[in-house]
């Protein structure tokens, strides 16, 4: 089974400081993340690496940013490409690599409706027996809600048939009130914040 890192919420929760900082376009706006060191085992004497070598993959290119997207008086749709840029870059919990590099999310298996404002996202795990998968999956909601505009419903679960306990940890990442009784946990909050913070 996958580590419960999502509390039973308590009476009275509800929106946490980790989730209630106004969503808007990343383009425009960034979250001040405080650098602090990478999440995983302690060097020399940490628990050993679930994927010790895990395959690493070409990283895509920027896309350019057009004359539409750069003038302010037009109305400029979000996009499969855009969420995939806000996501690309989260660092992995165990190795010192993105999401992208170790081929966890990839811009095909994200699906936007502007229209609907749905955001769908589905990641894989590296591993079948991922003990991170939660913490990943947690992460990528996290970035989402931060990051959009508040109208946006986000949606993040495991690639069907690429983990043993995908039900279960995408029910988790489902549940919208242990989502924010878990952030209220500081550790876990600061945790999330180290797989969101650029790598020096």
């Amino acid at each position: 089974a996958p580590e419960n890192i999502f509390p039973r919420p308590s009476a009275g929760s509800g929106r946490v400081s980790g989730l209630s900082t106004p969503r808007k376009r990343a383009r425009l706006y960034s979250f001040p993340w405080v650098p602090v060191a990478m999440v995983g085992p302690a060097p020399g004497g940490g628990s050993p690496l679930e994927n010790a070598n895990p395959l690493i993959y070409r990283r895509s290119g920027e896309r350019p940013v057009t004359a539409r997207e750069e003038d302010d008086e037009l109305p400029d749709s979000i996009d499969d490409r855009e969420i995939f840029d806000l996501i690309r870059s989260i660092n992995d919990p165990e190795h010192p690599l993105t999401l992208e590099e170790l081929n966890v999310v990839e811009q095909v298996r994200v699906k936007v409706n502007d229209a609907e404002s749905t955001v769908v996202v589905e990641f894989t795990p590296t591993i079948p027996h991922c003990s991170m998968a939660t913490l990943i999956g947690l992460s990528i909601k996290v970035k989402l809600i931060r990051s959009l505009p508040e109208r946006f419903k986000v949606d993040v679960h495991i690639t069907p048939g690429t983990h043993a306990s995908e039900h279960a940890v995408n029910k988790q990442l489902a549940d919208k009130e242990r989502v924010a009784a878990a952030l209220e946990n500081s550790h876990l909050l600061e945790v999330v914040n180290q797989c969101l913070s650029a790598r020096s």
